[in-house]
This record gives C-alpha cells, structure tokens and sequence, in this order.
C-alpha cells in the first residue's frame, strides 16, 4: 500500500464526519452536473471518497462506477448506499493507472477534488479524453493551488515527509484549462466560486 492509501485509509472516518465546506457551491455543482445526466449513461467517477456525490447522481443514471485508493473510503461508501438501498453503484479500491476500461467506455467521468492530488495529471486527462465515447462529457472540481496559497508549497514537503498531508501538486487555473484543451476536450462550463475556491469545469469530447 503506498503512501497516499495510508493517508487516507486513516483519515477515513473523520473526513467522512465532516460537514461539507462550501454546501452552496456544493449543490450548485451537482445541479449544472445533473443537467449532463441521461438515463441510460454509464458514468465513471474517479476519487470518490466516501461516495457522497456518486449516491446523489445514481438515481439520474443507469449505472456508476465508483473507485477509491482508499479501501477504508470505499468501505464507507458502500455502507452508505447499502443503507439507501441503492444497486446502480460499483464502488472499487484502485488507482486510476490500475484502472481498467476494456468493457465499458462511460459517457461521463467525474473527477472531483482528485487532479491536484495526482502527480500525472496530463497524462490521465488525456487517457480520460481516450477512454470516454464520442460526445462524452468530463467534469472536474480543481483547488488550483498555484493560484494562491503558494505558502503551502514551502511546508508541503514537510508535511508529506510527515505524513500530514496528502500530495499536492501547484498549477494554476489556467494550466489546467490548457491541459484539458491540449487533450483535446471543449470547455463547455467554467465556474470558480470565489478566490482560492475550487474551479468547477465541464468539458465535452467532439462527437
């Protein structure tokens, strides 16, 4: 198990307890996402946690595929949709790299609050752009931490060394923006909230 699954295997059950930080941003989010959403659409989600926003948008989909590096956040997640009896979600402990997509190309990935904790994220944008069906959509929640906070970039090492945070990788709005669209995507919706506050982007793959 690297470091990463360790950091959040034992930070599960109190990020699961914590309230939302934004609940405004937050709905706002899920209702421009739901308004992507068809019935019959196979939906990837990429770093689920505790699968909070894969339950919400089950009931607009016909399946969702749901994975984790965290086995101890995938068992919440599953916990959670047992006890709302929902059966349209697979929630699975993988790696992105590990994830294998030879079955079904989905219509929708979703990849909220992951991109800044990836050391690869060019290269999975553009594996994502390969992997979704002609028309598909993409939809990222980013905190892009080279537009702020570049404090943090002098103690994260430390506390990484530590073990007290996660990776974090410092790009700006911009770069990311410019690696969707170097990928190949249209950016379709672009939002940011406030300052410092994470970029909410829906971007479409050409049919």
């Amino acid at each position: 198990m690297d470091k990463s699954a360790k950091f959040w295997n034992r930070i599960a059950q109190r990020y699961s307890k914590q309230p939302i930080a934004d609940e405004v941003s937050y709905r706002k989010k899920l209702q421009i996402t739901q308004k992507y959403l068809k019935p019959d659409m196979e939906v990837l989600e990429l770093g689920c946690g505790t699968g909070s926003t894969a339950i919400t948008h089950a009931p607009y989909v016909k399946h969702i595929r749901a994975i984790d590096i965290s086995s101890k956040m995938i068992e919440i997640a599953q916990g959670q949709a047992d006890k709302k009896k929902i059966d349209n979600i697979t929630f699975e402990t993988s790696t992105i790299d590990d994830l294998n997509l030879t079955e079904q190309k989905p219509d929708v990935v979703l990849a909220l609050s992951i991109l800044h904790l990836l050391e690869n994220k060019e290269d999975v944008i553009k594996n994502i752009y390969k992997i979704l069906q002609p028309g598909g959509v993409f939809v990222s929640s980013t905190t892009c931490l080279g537009d702020a906070m570049r404090w943090l970039k002098i103690i994260t090492p430390i506390g990484k060394l530590l073990g007290l945070i996660p990776l974090l990788e410092f790009f700006t709005k911009d770069q990311l923006k410019d690696c969707l669209v170097d990928a190949g995507f249209n950016i379709d919706h672009f939002w940011q909230p406030g300052e410092g506050k994470a970029v909410f982007i829906v971007a479409g793959k050409p049919k």
